[in-house]
């Protein structure tokens, strides 16, 4: 057995490893930086191993294996496509809305060369790039006027600097809501100046409140939609009309955030009902403002309609510079707009409302058609009903009949683990130490990759 010392001068000088690598087929045509850097850290990692006893012997092959596993890991792309077999829909962590084929063909022809993002085809002269969805977002909530931001908390954040700076927004005490990341709304509030006034307790807040409150500084009265929690027992809330109604009285802005933003009525199709942002315009609120990639099921951003005269005074915002959109959320947004002029077709188009509004029995199928695949490795697995959730801050207490495929006599967290590597990780669920798949959120061209993760991992192969 070779000492350490002998090992150590064994580990081969960097230039001359590298020169003995680019002759092979798979460094030839990997970028030279990061070859090197693959040789720098194998040899390290092997030194290391020599210095504490870990590595008492190697060979060239263990060496340029090592170097393989390092670079191939530094080439690969740190964003990925994952598949989501955990049953919640608008999974946040897992990028929320998903684009469907006929949206990603609209955006590689339309994004493949220049745009007219910001010039006007008519005059040839410089335009807006507000201008492409404007009127149609307008045309299909209802609404007089429409504007993008990046994010429904841009989106808020703009509008109280705008019409609340250094004045008072009222808002009850039970919609002083954290979503995700720690966004709080007294936080955003603060940011742009706005000075909050909390009404009522958690649970019970009555118009009264609100008016007990107004003075010659009371600039806006605030209302937010609960999206992601909810109160129940004894409980009282403040109408959309009545709040409209309190703020024209006395000459304020009314605004609501619905956070979510759904443009369907839900309730048709029998799933809880969620309030649709063209009923928060009928109620008489000055402005709306939701998000785009949660049930809307388009890309990130945040959406404000109301007012055209409140909506033209937005615009005008500095902060509207810092908060403004790309041209690929201003196409991609024009694109799932388009398709919510026809309801039917974006029931069965928009991935997000396929989802959430499909049968039952189609998810059932699917599940069939993997348990077939994965009975032909000899897999044991069992289809069991599940309860699939809408997720993203949306509708806490909406869940929706869904099936799971679950994996027999497999340790479920050995499992778990191996399915979150390569180049498709897979994420499930693991209960009472068993793996599955919900097919409410799995797609027909992901069957196959599935299978061949199973079949890698009973063969071995990784």
């Amino acid at each position: 057995m070779k000492t350490k010392q002998n090992l150590l001068r064994t580990l081969p000088k960097v230039d001359k490893l590298i020169d003995s690598l680019l002759e092979k087929d798979f460094f030839k045509n990997k970028p030279y930086k990061e070859v090197y850097t693959a040789v720098e850290e194998s040899i390290t990692f092997f030194r290391k191993g020599i210095l504490n006893d870990t590595i008492i012997n190697f060979s060239e092959t263990d060496m340029e294996n090592k170097i393989t596993q390092i670079l191939s890991k530094n080439l690969e792309y740190k964003f990925k496509r994952v598949i989501n077999g955990t049953g919640t829909i608008l999974h946040t962590n897992l990028g929320r809305a998903l684009f469907s084929e006929n949206l990603l063909d609209h955006l590689k022809h339309s994004l493949k060369g220049y745009s007219n993002l910001e010039f006007d085809l008519e005059t040839s002269k410089r335009g807006s790039r507000y201008s492409h969805i404007e009127n149609l977002i307008a045309k299909v909530t209802g609404a007089e006027a429409a504007l993008v931001v990046n994010n429904n908390a841009a989106a808020v954040m703009l509008c109280l600097n705008e019409f609340s700076k250094n004045t008072e927004v009222v808002i009850s005490r039970g919609e002083l809501v954290e979503v995700g990341g720690s966004f709080r709304i007294p936080d955003i509030m603060e940011l742009s100046n706005a000075k909050l006034i909390e009404v009522g307790t958690t649970n019970r807040t009555h118009l009264k409140d609100y008016e007990k409150v107004i003075n010659e500084n009371t600039s806006m009265l605030l209302k937010v939609h609960t999206s992601n929690y909810h109160i129940s027992g004894f409980t009282t809330s403040v109408s959309n009309e009545e709040l409209a109604n309190l703020s024209k009285e006395y000459n304020l802005i009314s605004m609501e955030d619905l956070g979510s933003g759904v443009l369907i009525d839900f309730s048709k199709y029998g799933i809880t009902k969620e309030p649709t942002i063209a009923e928060s315009l009928q109620s008489g609120m000055d402005l709306v403002t939701f998000s785009g990639d949660k049930l809307l099921g388009g890309p990130q951003c945040g959406v404000i309609v109301g007012k055209k005269e409140l909506i033209n005074r937005l615009k005008k915002n500095q902060f509207l510079r810092a908060f403004r959109v790309c041209k690929m959320t201003i196409c991609a947004l024009e694109f799932i707009f388009k398709e919510y002029i026809d309801e039917k077709e974006v029931v069965k188009n928009n991935p997000t409302l396929n989802r959430i509004l499909e049968d039952s029995k189609v998810t059932f199928e699917r599940a069939e058609i993997l348990k077939s695949l994965l009975d032909s490795i000899n897999l044991k697995t069992e289809i069991i009903e599940t309860k699939a959730i809408i997720g993203g801050g949306s509708m806490p207490n909406a869940t929706i009949k869904s099936f799971g495929l679950a994996i027999k006599d497999i340790d479920g967290t050995t499992l778990d683990k191996f399915f979150a590597t390569g180049d498709n990780p897979i994420i499930g669920r693991v209960q009472n130490n068993e793996f599955f798949i919900d097919l409410k959120t799995i797609h027909s061209d992901e069957y196959s990759i599935i299978f061949n993760k199973f079949k890698k991992y009973i063969n071995c192969d990784f």
